[in-house]
């Protein structure tokens, strides 16, 4: 019996420990993001109950916002300082650009401070981080479709139809939320380590806001300067939504393509930089 029970543990298997690299952080899979995409969804919905959470206005505003922003901007840009907005009327004119430009400011604060306010999570469980700031940019969505669609009332309104472009609006929309997720990565990574970065946001999105075509439109600027302009991505946005939605405001034409490079560089950095701190966010958090 003593024979028989030695040779059982004799033939045991012995276990194996593989003692593999760790991956480089440009070896980044979609796939083995997607296996968490329970809890990217879980991330969404804590985002947006807490935006509403015990608020008197709730979704009002996503509207609020935009609205009294394009109000002020309709009484001093489209009737004392008599800005041009290519044969528009003023406040649509104003409104297009505000709604892809308040969820982007939004979706940028958010995600910027988002590895910050999770921080108790990072520290317990592993996942990828590249969650967390995908979260806070994607539900910012919601706030996007309430102030949607109040524009959809104002064109009415005004007596304007979307045109055939209206198929490029997806387009344009990927591109806001692909620009807002470019400028998270780099800042939430950032934020980690340098704190102080949160108190350049406000200072980042208004000068942002000026370099931007919202309240006037992208033709006023010299034909020789458009192509630097371009490199704003939040200019091709603008312009593309416009172009889109209303038909009318002129093709946007390279501008577009300039911006359209401009966020895949940005995008594209921001992802191999989140990746290369990602192993030191536990630590430093």
């Amino acid at each position: 019996m003593a024979t028989e029970t030695l040779s059982r543990i004799e033939t045991a298997p012995i276990p194996v420990t593989v003692i593999q690299p760790r991956r480089p952080f440009w070896d980044f899979e979609l796939g083995h993001l997607w296996e968490y995409h329970e809890l990217l969804f879980f991330l969404i919905w804590r985002d947006v109950k807490v935006r509403y959470k015990q608020t008197a206005l709730g979704v009002a505003w996503a509207v609020l916002q935009p609205l009294l922003a394009t109000l002020i901007f309709s009484i001093f840009f489209g009737r004392l300082a008599k800005i041009p907005s290519d044969g528009i009327p003023y406040p649509v004119f104003a409104y297009v650009a505000m709604v892809p430009w308040q969820y982007f400011a939004n979706a940028l604060a958010e995600s910027s401070n988002s590895l910050v306010a999770s921080q108790n999570l990072i520290k317990k469980v592993y996942f990828p981080r590249l969650i967390i700031p995908i979260g806070s940019v994607m539900a910012g969505l919601v706030d996007f479709c309430f102030s949607f669609t109040i524009l959809i009332v104002m064109m009415f309104h005004y007596g304007i139809r979307p045109s055939g472009t209206i198929i490029f609006f997806p387009v344009f929309l990927l591109l806001a939320v692909c620009t807002a997720l470019a400028a998270g990565l780099w800042l939430s990574a950032l934020n980690v380590q340098f704190r102080d970065v949160k108190h350049t946001i406000p200072f980042l999105v208004q000068f942002w806001f000026f370099m931007t075509p919202v309240v006037y439109p992208s033709s006023i600027v010299p034909p020789k300067w458009r192509m630097l302009y371009g490199l704003n991505p939040m200019s091709g946005v603008v312009e593309g939504f416009r172009y889109s939605v209303l038909g009318k405001a002129g093709h946007p034409s390279q501008l577009i393509w300039v911006s359209a490079g401009a966020v895949l560089v940005m995008l594209f950095g921001g992802i191999l930089y989140f990746r290369r701190m990602e192993s030191s966010f536990a630590d430093i958090v």
